[in-house]
């Protein structure tokens, strides 16, 4: 018997995630200088990380020799969150806890409810215990939370939502979620993406971490990876009822965020002024590249994240040319979605470039 028949059968199944191209990687095949090319693929704060953060960062490199503590970021989460400490547990990047939370929840005879077109990791994380996903298909390229509730099983134990939705940007206003979570059974696990909602506009934001007092079945997560620019150090967290937290901490594995990530994330929550000026910048781009799209005379899904879906005839085609002149956008086949790409919103003058890149494409 080989090597391969003997690992478990679900994780054969698995299509490993496909992350949108790196710099270095595009340099390399097509011989462009790397200073030359604009990477618009994989939702990265343009403006880079904040200043006090990368400041925090380089005060802490004399201590990497030990491990790290993560007191001080739970406290400052804690804080900011209204919530105690014993309700925040840290990951190596929100994907960290989503899987924290699959490893507590889910088993073979289980499953969770997705809805089509959303974060490829909902998918990894629940096929990679042996549970069974059942997806949803979307409503306007969203979740369909009527038809989300309908597709719970007596075996179903989590629930993911993404919201704002990646890939697809599309928002489920908070009154709806809430109610959602009034008819959705006491043991199964909701589990609230928040990765974009720095993102919406004030009028639109919700406090839902509050909700967890009324809901203990709610599980919302976090990043640092998006507006607050620290995609590299992987840094992410939940807020879960402190029984749930518990469960999460028993599986998370020792030191699972290092010295660097914590300093900049505690530098990071604090710099008011950074996060203003991203949300401003992202506000201007995205009026920016919906307004250049509709010169092109190209659809696009309305969206509350930093990024754009938009449609086009023969996209892998397009956006192979787009590589070709160095700008690098996010084909979303594998959500589904093959005739769309995917571009975040980038300082305007990479969105300048981008939409020269995209005229020519066509």
């Amino acid at each position: 018997m080989s090597l391969m028949d003997c690992s478990l059968s679900y994780i054969r199944s698995i299509s490993p995630y496909q992350p949108g191209k790196p710099i270095t990687e595009l340099a390399r095949e097509m011989g462009l200088p790397v200073e030359k090319i604009v990477k618009l693929a994989s939702n990265e704060n343009p403006l880079g990380m904040s200043p006090k953060a990368q400041k925090a960062v380089e005060r802490e490199l004399s201590g990497v020799a030990r491990y790290p503590d993560q007191f001080e970021l739970i406290q400052a989460v804690s804080s900011v969150s209204a919530l105690g400490m014993e309700q925040v547990v840290l990951g190596n990047g929100s994907n960290d806890v989503l899987d924290l939370i699959a490893r507590v929840f889910l088993a073979p005879g289980r499953s969770a409810v997705f809805a089509q077109h959303a974060f490829a990791v909902y998918p990894l994380a629940t096929l990679s215990t042996g549970a069974e996903l059942i997806a949803v298909p979307a409503k306007n390229f969203g979740h369909d939370l009527d038809a989300m509730l309908a597709a719970i099983r007596p075996d179903t134990r989590i629930i993911w939502i993404a919201n704002p939705n990646n890939p697809t940007g599309t928002f489920l206003p908070y009154a709806e979620v809430r109610a959602f979570m009034a008819k959705v059974p006491a043991d199964v696990i909701v589990v609230l993406d928040e990765a974009y909602n720095d993102y919406l506009p004030p009028s639109e934001r919700q406090d839902a971490a509050q909700w967890i007092k009324d809901f203990p079945n709610l599980v919302i997560t976090r990043t640092f990876s998006k507006i607050y620019g620290l995609a590299g150090l992987r840094i992410g967290y939940a807020l879960a009822a402190p029984q749930v937290a518990d469960l999460m901490n028993r599986v998370r594995q020792p030191f699972n965020v290092n010295n660097l990530a914590l300093a900049a994330a505690i530098a990071g929550l604090e710099d008011h002024v950074f996060v203003a000026e991203s949300y401003e910048l992202n506000r201007r781009g995205m009026e920016q590249i919906i307004a250049g799209l509709k010169r092109l005379g190209l659809e696009h899904i309305p969206s509350h994240g930093n990024f754009v879906t938009f449609k086009m005839e023969k996209a892998a085609a397009v956006n192979q040319k787009l590589l070709q002149q160095g700008v690098i956008v996010r084909p979303i086949a594998g959500y589904g979605l093959p005739d769309w790409l995917r571009v975040t919103i980038g300082t305007e003058p990479e969105n300048a470039i981008f939409l020269q890149a995209l005229a020519k494409a066509l």
